[in-house]
C-alpha cells in the first residue's frame, strides 16, 4: 500500500468514524423488547439507544443483567458521567470508597473522575439501566461538585406525593459536571388519562415505563409503549403521554439541558 493510498484510507475512516458519533437520536419510543442483547463476560447487555442529542455529543442506554454473586467489572472511573436505574433485583453500589445496596426504582448518579464498582449480592439477578453521556458544552467539573458531586437515592425513602392526576416522587433536580439542570421524578398517571395537553420545552427529556402500558404523542403521532420501553423526546419536539392500561401507569421522567 502506498503512503497516499494508505492516507487516503485513513482519512475516509475517521470521516466515517466523525458521522457514525455524530448520528442524532431520533425521538421515539425504543422497545425493551426489540433491543438487541450481547453476552459479555458474566453479564446480558441490552442496548437502547446511542447517538447524540442537542446538548451531548454522545450519550449511550443499556441495560445490564447481572447474575447472582457477582461483579460486572473491577471499580474504575471515566471522564463521561453516568446515571444508573435498578429495573429489578438489587445492586449494591460503591462510589469514592462508600457502598449501598439498591432495589427496583433507585438509582445513582457518578460524576466524571469518581472511581465506582457495583455488585450483586443477592440470591437472584439484578437488571440496571446504564446512562453514559457526555456534554458538547465544556465538562464543568467544579459545577458538579459545588451541586453535590456524585450520589444515590433510595426509591423507598422518596415520599409519593399524590394528586388529582395519580401523584409523583421527586427524585432530584440540580446541575452536575455535564448538564446545567438535570431532573428526575417518577409519575404515577391514573387509568385513562393524559399527563398534560401536548406541549415543547428547551430540555430533552427521557421517560422509563416501570408500571403497566401508556402511548406516547410524539409529534401528533401515537406511539405504544410498555414495561421497560425507553422514550426520548428531543429538545423542543411536542410530545403528551397517555396511560392505556387497567389501573395506574408508573413511569421515570427526567429531562436535562
Amino acid at each position: 500500500m502506498t503512503m497516499k493510498l494508505g492516507l487516503a484510507l485513513g482519512i475516509l475512516f475517521w470521516f466515517a468514524v466523525g458521522r457514525l458519533s455524530a448520528q442524532a437520536v431520533e425521538s421515539g419510543v425504543y422497545a425493551w423488547a426489540k433491543a438487541p442483547v450481547t453476552q459479555k463476560a458474566n453479564v446480558a447487555q441490552r442496548l437502547l439507544l446511542e447517538g447524540a442529542t442537542t446538548d451531548f455529543k454522545h450519550v449511550r442506554i443499556h441495560a445490564t443483567t447481572l447474575p447472582a454473586h457477582q461483579t460486572p467489572h473491577p471499580a474504575h472511573r471515566h471522564n463521561d458521567e453516568e446515571l444508573i436505574i435498578v429495573k429489578e433485583g438489587e445492586l449494591t453500589v460503591t462510589i469514592a470508597g462508600k457502598t449501598k445496596t439498591l432495589g427496583p426504582g433507585s438509582i445513582a448518579l457518578m460524576v466524571p473522575g469518581d472511581e465506582h464498582g457495583f455488585d450483586n449480592r443477592g440470591d437472584v439477578p439484578a437488571t440496571y439501566y446504564v446512562m453514559r453521556y457526555e456534554a458538547k458544552a465544556p465538562v464543568d467539573t467544579a459545577r458538579g461538585q459545588k451541586a453535590g458531586g456524585s450520589f444515590w437515592i433510595d426509591f423507598r425513602d422518596v415520599a409519593f406525593q399524590p394528586h388529582s392526576q395519580g401523584g409523583i416522587r421527586r427524585m432530584f433536580d440540580r446541575a452536575t459536571a455535564m448538564t446545567k439542570r438535570f431532573e428526575m421524578h417518577v409519575t404515577t398517571l391514573n387509568e385513562g388519562l393524559w399527563s398534560h395537553p401536548p406541549h415543547t420545552h428547551r430540555a430533552a427529556e427521557i421517560l422509563l415505563m416501570i408500571e403497566n402500558t401508556a402511548q406516547e404523542s410524539i409529534n401528533g403521532t401515537l406511539h405504544p409503549a410498555a414495561v421497560g420501553d425507553l422514550i426520548f423526546l428531543e429538545s423542543n419536539v411536542p410530545h403528551a403521554i397517555q396511560n392505556t392500561s387497567r389501573g395506574r401507569c408508573m413511569y421515570f421522567a427526567f429531562q436535562f439541558e
